[in-house]
C-alpha cells in the first residue's frame, strides 16, 4: 500500500528483485495489476491502457536510448512531447511560436542544446540525451513522474549534473515524483521520503527528521534488517 501526496518526491531503494521496477510497470500500465487498485488524482486508472496513462505519467528509464526518437531532431522530439494529449500534427507542434519555448527550456539545461535544435538526437551523448528526455517528460507538466534509475548508466559527473537538473525541474513545477535508485546517497539527499522495498512490499518509510538523520551506512544496514 502506497499513497504519494500531491507534489511529494519519494525515493525508492531495495535489493535486486525487490519489486521496484515491477511497481513502476504496474503504475505506468506496462501490465495490469493482478489485484488491488491504482488511483491517480482520485481517478481509478487500474485498467487504463499504457498509452493513455502516458498522457499524464512521465517516465525516464536507465537506458538513455529510451524515450527519444534518435533519427529525429531535438526540436522534433520536443514537438512530439509538447503535443502529448493534444489533437495536433507534428508540423503543428513545432511551429515558430513553440520554437522559442523549446529554445528557452533547453538553455536552462546548460548543455548548449539550444544551439543544436535541428541536430538528430542520435548524435547526442548519453547525458545529453537523458537531460533531453527529462525535459520531454516534463515540458507538459505530468501528474506523476517516474524515474527508473535514470542516472545509473551515466558517468559520475554527468549523473550528478542530470540529478541536479532533475531536482530543479521537480521543485520548480511541484511535480509528484517517484525515483528508483541504487545510489543510497541520492536516496537520502533527494526527496521528501525514502521507501525501502523487499519482496514486493514497502517495508520501511523514512521521512522528516528520521530521513535527515539517517546515514548511508545506516540505510545500508536496513537492507540486512529486512
Amino acid at each position: 500500500t502506497l499513497t504519494v501526496a500531491d507534489g511529494e518526491f519519494a525515493t525508492i531503494v531495495g535489493s535486486n528483485g525487490a519489486g521496484k521496477s515491477t511497481l513502476f510497470n504496474c503504475i505506468g500500465g506496462s501490465f495490469f495489476a493482478d489485484e488491488g487498485s491504482i488511483y491517480l488524482d482520485d481517478r481509478n486508472i487500474t485498467y487504463v491502457p499504457e498509452h493513455k496513462r502516458a498522457v499524464e505519467i512521465g517516465r525516464l528509464f536507465q537506458d538513455p536510448m529510451k524515450g527519444t526518437a534518435p533519427d529525429m531532431s531535438i526540436v522534433e522530439n520536443l514537438g512530439l512531447a509538447y503535443s502529448r494529449g493534444k489533437r495536433m500534427t507534428l508540423s503543428r507542434a513545432i511551429q515558430k511560436k513553440d520554437r522559442q519555448l523549446f529554445h528557452d527550456r533547453l538553455s536552462q539545461l546548460g548543455l548548449g542544446l539550444e544551439d543544436r535544435m535541428n541536430q538528430p538526437v542520435g548524435l547526442l551523448s548519453g547525458g545529453q540525451r537523458q537531460a533531453l528526455t527529462l525535459l520531454m517528460a516534463t515540458i507538459v507538466t505530468p501528474k506523476l513522474l517516474l524515474l527508473d534509475e535514470h542516472t545509473a548508466a551515466l558517468d559520475p559527473n554527468t549523473a550528478a549534473q542530470v540529478m541536479k537538473l532533475t531536482d530543479q525541474i521537480i521543485h520548480e513545477n511541484q511535480i509528484t515524483t517517484l525515483m528508483i535508485t541504487h545510489n543510497l546517497r541520492q536516496a537520502l539527499e533527494y526527496g521528501t521520503k525514502t521507501l525501502i522495498m523487499n519482496e514486493g512490499k514497502i517495508v520501511r518509510v523514512l521521512e522528516g527528521e528520521e530521513k535527515k538523520q539517517t546515514s548511508v551506512e545506516e540505510l545500508l544496514q536496513m537492507y540486512d534488517f529486512v
